[in-house]
């Protein structure tokens, strides 16, 4: 239902297959067998998506529909969880790359909004001295403050990764980030300016 809803509101035709593909695998989800070690549930979603199933299990939990707490988080190598330019920021092509700011800062970010616990860490995907990552885990109660925690946190973890590579010029994330601010009035981002000319980002040498 919660990704139904979003999709009723409007989302962009690039993402509607996501959420449609998410639907399919939620009501499908228990037919097919867990296979990560900790028996979690994996799924993908833009950072709507995951702020509103994240209040809709703590809504969950509050309204006794599900028992105990829960427990999510995402794989390390995320849209702002990981630094390599072997791997997850490749697609940065201003130089930047090679720096680890963007896994430490959504490390600290996260903590200062309310992550039950957060991770950095080397690592991971390509080998050591390669990458860096961080990461987090958030506890759901059903209570107000883990809602106000989970809206706080899961819109920094996602928003940080997108503002980043869009200050680097890549097209999709100045889009994304872009309609962030449009729904979150509160996001202000300074949207990078483009090099007109080409030969300039040819002629830099790193």
């Amino acid at each position: 239902e919660v990704m139904q809803e979003i999709i009723d509101e409007g989302i962009p035709k690039e993402i509607e297959q996501q959420y449609q593909d998410n639907m399919k695998w939620i009501k499908e989800a228990g037919k097919h067998k867990m296979v990560v070690g900790s028996q979690a549930r994996i799924l993908y979603s833009d950072q709507r998506g995951r702020v509103a199933l994240a209040v809709r299990f703590n809504q969950a939990i509050s309204r006794g529909e599900m028992n105990g707490t829960i427990v999510i988080s995402r794989d390390h190598h995320d849209v702002s969880g990981t630094d390599s330019p072997f791997r997850e920021t490749s697609n940065i092509y201003d130089g930047s790359a090679v720096t680890a700011d963007m896994a430490v800062q959504n490390c600290i970010g996260d903590a200062f909004r309310g992550a039950t616990w957060v991770a950095l860490h080397n690592g991971g995907g390509v080998g050591w001295g390669e990458v860096m990552n961080g990461g987090f885990g958030l506890v759901l109660d059903g209570s107000d403050g883990a809602e106000e925690r989970a809206r706080r946190m899961l819109n920094w973890d996602v928003s940080n990764g997108v503002a980043r590579r869009a200050w680097s010029g890549n097209d999709n994330a100045q889009s994304t980030i872009k309609r962030a601010m449009e729904v979150d009035h509160k996001l202000k981002i300074t949207v990078a300016n483009k090099v007109e000319n080409k030969k300039l980002i040819d002629q830099l040498k790193f």
